[in-house]
């Protein structure tokens, strides 16, 4: 029989798979057919398949959709609400009492749309969220046809769409049941922080993860004052608190982790979790710094993600992810340490392991989804172009995002959204914050 015909052949300057690490292909093409990745050949051989659509990449650098491992997207609606405090400060006098009384479903909703268009802008193609109304998060993301995992969040005290926690685990349970054959949602359990979790509650988290093998996201060790209040509490660091309570595991995603001792690191190998790294967030809100290369030669994995815009303030993951190449040498006192070809790693494939999706996504392998990435490298910021990577992480900015595709579909051609309506998302966010403001 003949051979079906590609969907779509791509054909960039450079393709970076990610896997194996560290290779730049040159003049090679990329095929898609039925949303997965069918063939990765040099340009000759590529263009000798039949094919329905040819799209040249002149200049571009073809890399895996980026993949923003945490954040809170309806949070852009708070943007900038409640700038140059300490964490906790921020959270309890500002943030807390805005979302009590402004977090809704139409929140949550515009929120969550605004903050979809301005990360597939910027080249990311999966997201973290742990907000509040998990569903309509759902709804918008299946809307944009972007891919996601969603967190259903459990806190002790009542929360937007949720009186207590069992309410939110009622819910959340649902919204598994409901969304568990879907192509781009996953669903995965979100209790805040160990300081506002009880041990009953991350007891009834961790059997219902098992069961359900879903994963499980929380902020973990994000300040000092954290782990101090815990040890005077508790008698114990939170790690090992979770530990103890057993839901330490590879499903376990720790976020911020800025406080590592000896212990802690242990804890993290033996147990084989991820840990989502913030720095622009940690480092605005002066939480501390996570020891990445240290992590990274321990071997744990190491993914990266924004935070919510009102503690970053945007969702750049690549401007996030060249803030962790230099903080990381920083913190190390190594030039050497996280170099641009693992920066580039730990924004996607890392990524994707954290959230239980590294057979699907987070590299151009064969088989895997076609969520792709295009970057422009044709500006004159970025000549002369020695190592395309080292030009995307060092020298480039998300403005140079020009193409992505999720699961073969395009969302952004030539930098436009296909299926949003920017302009609307503007006009929706001003609204709020004029709302807002006048309170």
């Amino acid at each position: 029989m003949p051979e079906a015909p590609l969907d779509l052949l791509l054909l960039p300057t450079w393709l970076v798979p990610v896997e194996p690490a560290g290779v730049v292909l040159r003049e090679h093409g990329l095929g898609i057919r039925d949303g997965q990745i069918v063939l990765i050949a040099p340009r000759s051989e590529a263009l000798r398949h039949p094919t329905t659509e040819v799209r040249e990449l002149p200049d571009c650098l073809l890399a895996p959709g980026l993949v923003n491992a945490h954040g809170h997207a309806a949070m852009s609606l708070l943007r900038g609400i409640a700038d140059d405090l300490p964490l906790m400060t921020w959270l309890q006098e500002h943030i807390w009492p805005a979302e009590s009384r402004w977090v809704d479903e139409d929140f949550v909703r515009d929120g969550t749309d605004l903050a979809i268009a301005e990360q597939v802008k910027g080249g990311i193609s999966c997201f973290s969220d742990m907000y509040f109304y998990p569903q309509t998060a759902a709804e918008c993301v299946h809307n944009a046809g972007v891919r996601a995992q969603i967190t259903v969040p459990v806190l002790d005290f009542p929360v937007p769409g949720a009186l207590n926690a069992a309410e939110a685990l009622r819910k959340g349970l649902q919204l598994f049941d409901d969304l568990k054959q879907h192509p781009r949602i996953r669903i995965a359990f979100g209790p805040h922080a160990p300081y506002t979790v009880s041990d009953d509650k991350l007891e009834q988290i961790r059997v219902l993860a098992d069961e359900l093998d879903a994963g499980i996201h929380m902020h973990v060790h994000e300040t000092a004052q954290e782990v101090a209040e815990a040890v005077a509490k508790h008698g114990e660091r939170p790690l090992a608190r979770l530990a103890r309570l057993g839901l330490l595991g590879p499903r376990f995603q720790a976020v911020h982790m800025t406080q590592i001792d000896d212990d802690d690191l242990a804890l993290l190998v033996e147990h084989n979790c991820s840990i989502v790294h913030c720095p622009e967030s940690n480092l605005k809100l002066a939480s501390g710094f996570c020891p990445v290369e240290r992590l990274w030669q321990a071997g744990v994995n190491v993914a990266i993600g924004t935070d919510g815009a009102a503690s970053n303030n945007d969702l750049d993951l690549l401007g996030e992810t060249r803030t962790a190449a230099l903080l990381a040498k920083a913190v190390a006192g190594s030039a050497t340490a996280l170099h641009a070809h693992s920066a580039l790693r730990m924004a996607t494939l890392n990524g994707a392991r954290a959230l239980g999706l590294e057979s699907q996504i987070g590299s151009l392998e064969l088989g895997k989804l076609a969520d792709v990435a295009a970057f422009d490298l044709s500006g004159l910021a970025q000549q002369p172009v020695y190592d395309p990577v080292s030009q995307l992480i060092y020298a480039s900015g998300r403005d140079c995002v020009k193409h992505l595709w999720v699961g073969g579909k395009q969302l952004l051609d030539d930098g436009r959204l296909t299926r949003m309506d920017e302009n609307e998302l503007i006009a929706r966010a001003k609204d709020w914050g004029t709302r807002i403001a006048s309170k």
